[in-house]
């Protein structure tokens, strides 16, 4: 058996040590560096959600008669002008604007009618977001008083946060007012 002086292993490990420390160095280095340079493309905008709520004169079962049907928004959201469904489970609805310069494509994508809620996500709009959905839901609030909330999340386009929040919110309260308003005849 070789004999090697301890001194020869100790400057053999020694190296060693000296290109694995370098190497894993050399190695995070490129990874954070790599994930720097990944990232800077990426949109600094993060999820949002809105809600808002009314109440509004009817049992949940009445008022979810006016608002439930998937194409009934037609009738209570004033932007709105024609409502289309496909007829497919679940249904797909075309939304056009009473001035035909916009037009929505949702899909529903949840429904009780036992619980008086549905939700949908949009296919396409002309709103700067992605990925939103949305539910409406109604709910007893004392004897013959119901509340309508409509609730959503979304990712609004980068540089855009407040054009989604002002649209989103302007919609909402424009249809919740209407199904107050409604009511209260």
């Amino acid at each position: 058996m070789p004999h090697f002086s301890n001194r020869l292993i100790d400057g053999v490990f020694r190296s060693a040590r000296k290109k694995s420390a370098t190497a894993g160095i050399a190695g995070a280095v490129l990874t954070v560096c790599t994930l720097a340079f990944l990232g800077a493309g990426l949109s600094t905008a993060s999820a949002a959600s809105l809600s808002r709520s009314v109440d509004v004169n009817g049992t949940p079962e009445a008022v979810w008669s006016m608002i439930g049907p998937f194409c009934a928004i037609k009738d209570w959201l004033p932007p709105v002008g024609s409502c289309t469904e496909d007829g497919k489970t679940p249904p797909t609805r075309i939304l056009v604007t009473k001035d035909g310069k916009a037009t929505f494509v949702e899909r529903q994508t949840a429904r009780s009618d036992e619980e008086h809620t549905y939700s949908y996500s949009f296919v396409s709009s002309p709103l700067p977001v992605t990925h939103y959905t949305a539910t409406i839901a109604v709910v007893a609030k004392s004897a013959g008083i119901s509340t309508v909330t409509w609730s959503g999340t979304y990712t609004p386009d980068s540089g855009r946060e407040k054009d989604a929040n002002d649209a989103l919110s302007g919609v909402y309260e424009a249809g919740l007012k209407e199904i107050q308003t409604r009511l209260a005849q």
